[in-house]
């Protein structure tokens, strides 16, 4: 017979099948918890939503909303091209006030080269000079060789990455490279290959002109870090803008290109991708003596970019909204050319809002009478430069119009490009100079106009009745370009 002790009897207790059913609901109820994870806390409304508007609670639909509302009291409304040019007069003075003005009085360049190197088919300079007393630019003036100067200057200027190394052909570790890489794929190199010189700048805040002190400085991630704070947003407390001190060195840039014999100033164009782009816009408008703008990955409108995207604050100007939209911007560079390209794959900036921007463009140029002097180019590819269509743009429209030794005959694109190039060089009272440089150009044109289609210059400019036919292959227009030079 078994002997239990009073201790063992008094622990000793019998388990039931409720006792057993009860343990087995906890431990159920246990793992189901222990599977299913908690609601996310996200923030003091959680599990008041029914009882609230939580549409309130977003900033982003409230600037949806002032967008939809937004003023624009200065948007393109012109029919006539009189009325496009009085709203290029008040718009552009309200930009350049919106952007923080230019310095009264501009500084001495004191220019100096740094180096200078050859390489197959062009030379390229490292230069510096003075934008303001105490700033600094650097560039690289890239000149053809096989080319006759002086050359037609195009301002090249990087989006945000590296700076200027990453359009000129060289590395992360400052070497000479010759593939050509993403995303900006050396385009300064490419502008020297097709027969233009290249003036590649560093933007304020990239590459070289950096506070190393800065979080982002190159000192702890590299060049390939961009590093726009704190001084951008500090520009704000000055009523100053980012976009308007790169636009400033732009225009210091457009000064020094008029101290080189090789270069030829009234043949200025500018372009440039992602933040270049933007600046190219913002650029083109407010500086006149640029000829043709190239804007890569970059127009659009401020709703569908800026405005839905994280950007850095370099692309922001305050108070724009209430006066224009991007489009206007873009149309003050009218009717001197423009071109604009696209991604399909653009997350940054999307498409739709380029296409939708262009459009707008492509009016203000026909208000112009210089519909053909606007293009775009949508293409399969992500936020890269392309440059199929722009470059080639760019030498056969920046002043002249089109290569004096192919045909154009009327009714083609490249006549109507020459037309439209005729109007703006005799509304600047001063003649296309591609025309006028070389004799042997002169005697290989084959573009003709007839009366009809020049009759509306001769009020201004008095033309030779002996230069004008009504035969449509019975007079060169560069014959008609002389008669007109003289007059003004």
């Amino acid at each position: 017979m078994e002997i239990m002790s009073e201790t063992s009897k008094i622990g000793v207790r019998r388990v039931t099948r409720r006792d057993l059913g009860v343990a087995l609901a906890s431990i159920t109820a246990m793992e189901a918890c222990r599977r299913s994870p908690r609601q996310k806390y996200t923030g003091a409304l959680n599990g008041f939503n029914d009882k609230v508007d939580t549409a309130a609670f977003n900033p982003m639909l409230h600037t949806r909303k002032l967008q939809e509302s937004a003023p624009l009291r200065m948007t393109f409304r012109a029919k006539t091209r009189a009325e496009a040019e009085q709203w290029q007069r008040s718009l552009r003075a309200k930009v350049l006030e919106l952007v923080g003005g230019f310095p009264e009085k501009r500084s001495p360049l004191q220019p100096q080269t740094l180096e200078v190197r050859d390489f197959p088919g062009y030379r390229r300079e490292k230069f510096v000079f003075q934008s303001r007393p105490d700033l600094t630019v650097l560039g690289y003036l890239l000149a053809p060789k096989d080319a006759e100067p002086p050359y037609a200057p195009v301002i090249a200027l990087p989006g945000h990455g590296r700076g200027v190394d990453d359009l000129v052909g060289i590395d992360r570790k400052g070497r000479d490279r010759t593939v050509k890489v993403d995303y900006q794929y050396d385009y300064a190199v490419q502008v020297v290959e097709h027969g233009m010189a290249a003036v590649a700048i560093e933007p304020i805040g990239f590459g070289c002109r950096r506070d190393p002190r800065e979080r982002d400085g190159p000192a702890r991630n590299g060049l390939d870090q961009f590093a726009c704070y704190p001084w951008a947003s500090a520009a704000l407390l000055f009523g100053q803008t980012t976009m308007g001190w790169r636009v400033y060195d732009v225009s210091r840039t457009i000064d020094w290109i008029e101290t080189r014999k090789e270069l030829d100033p009234a043949r200025v164009g500018c372009m440039g991708i992602s933040n270049g782009g933007e600046c190219t816009i913002w650029a083109a408008a407010i500086e006149t003596r640029i000829r043709a703008a190239f804007a890569s990955g970059s127009l659009n409108t401020f709703r569908d970019s800026i405005m839905s995207y994280i950007h850095c604050i370099d692309c922001y100007v305050p108070g724009i909204l209430n006066w224009a939209e991007m489009y206007d911007v873009a149309g003050l560079t009218a009717p001197r050319a423009f071109f604009a390209e696209s991604g399909e794959k653009d997350v940054i900036f999307p498409t739709s809002g380029s296409r939708a921007s262009f459009e707008r463009v492509k009016r203000i140029y026909e208000v112009f009478g210089a519909g053909a002097l606007a293009e775009q180019e949508v293409f399969d590819g992500p936020h890269r430069f392309r440059g199929k269509r722009g470059l080639p743009f760019l030498p056969n429209i920046s002043v002249a119009g089109i290569s004096a030794d192919r045909a154009c005959p009327p009714g083609s694109r490249e006549f109507e490009s020459l037309l439209a190039q005729l109007r703006m060089a005799f509304d600047d009272h001063r003649p296309p100079q591609d025309f006028f440089r070389s004799k042997r150009k002169i005697k290989r044109s084959t573009c003709f106009l007839n009366k009809e289609e020049i009759g509306f210059h001769t009020s201004r400019f008095p033309v030779d009745s002996r230069l004008v036919s009504s035969s449509p292959r019975a007079t060169s227009s560069l014959n008609w370009c002389r008669a007109g030079r003289l007059a003004s």
